[in-house]
């Protein structure tokens, strides 16, 4: 019997929930702990198969996977906490704007909005990383930069849909300023698609970094990187498959975990769906 007033769990939410928390306990804990230092090259263990000392193997420097697959997890979710958090702080605000200013200001700020969606993140690394050295600082900037028009999206989206609002009107007609409106009103109520769409971007996130890692524009050596593990694994495909599968199933899960976290978070903040329940 369903209760008036619940909301059913979406399967989505928990299992992108449970998978972003193994990311998320992998990072954390290799603060702490890592079977072997990630860092370490043993000339003696090059290209070790799985066995009880090494889980996963090493590779071609004599490195342990599982502690440079952990350490990657940090490095990947720096990144993407980082390049999301550029990406929101800027985007959110220019789509209030946007929404709240319903002459030429608005509309600048959308047109500006359009012409940085011609530069992708991986366009835009590369130049960051020609000028100032490719980084995972750069790769960052460039990611953050390339996902602020669609959070200046959403936010409009959203901003125009709370100011038809009868109790928006009503703040106007009270005298309210914009800023009051904004601040009591509208980021409240946007709160929800701006926190669905960091998830999205998040995945996002993960995926450019791993490209740009492995062309070369992110995160350099020695520092461990999921990307980087794919590029370098790329010589060894036939001899030592396991060591491009690896990270390969660990960037997968991340994506998949965020994506499936944005979905059921839409499931929940979605006006539309809500009203259908």
């Amino acid at each position: 019997m369903t209760m008036i007033g619940t909301r059913p769990r979406s399967a989505s939410l928990v299992i992108g929930a449970v998978l972003v928390g193994l990311v998320v306990l992998a990072a954390l804990v290799s603060f702490l702990w890592t079977p072997h230092d990630p860092l370490l090259v043993e000339a003696n263990a090059r290209l070790l198969g799985p066995t009880a000392d090494y889980v996963l193997g090493t590779d071609r420097f004599g490195r342990d996977v599982v502690s440079q697959l952990m350490v990657g997890a940090r490095t990947t979710l720096y990144v993407g906490i980082v390049a999301v958090g550029i990406a929101a702080v800027i985007g959110t605000p220019l789509g209030v704007l946007a929404g709240m200013s319903r002459n030429w200001l608005g509309e600048l700020v959308m047109r500006a909005n359009d012409l940085m969606l011609a530069f992708p993140a991986l366009l835009l690394a590369i130049m960051l990383g020609a000028v100032y050295g490719a980084s995972t600082l750069t790769a960052m900037i460039a990611i953050g930069i390339a996902t602020i028009p669609s959070f200046a999206r959403i936010a409009r989206s959203g901003t125009l849909r709370v100011m038809s609002t009868e109790y928006v009107l009503a703040a106007r007609a009270a005298g309210r300023s914009r800023l009051w409106i904004a601040w009591r009103h509208v980021l409240p109520n946007i709160s929800g698609l701006v926190l669905v769409q960091s998830s999205v971007s998040f995945a996002i996130a993960v995926l450019a970094e791993a490209a740009l890692s492995f062309l070369g524009f992110g995160t350099r050596p020695p520092t461990p990187s999921w990307g980087r593990m794919l590029q370098e694994s790329q010589e060894l495909l036939a001899i030592a498959p396991r060591l491009a599968l690896v990270p390969g199933i660990a960037i997968a899960i991340a994506v998949l975990g965020f994506n499936l976290l944005g979905d059921g978070l839409r499931d929940r903040f979605d006006p539309k769906l809500e009203a259908r329940r």
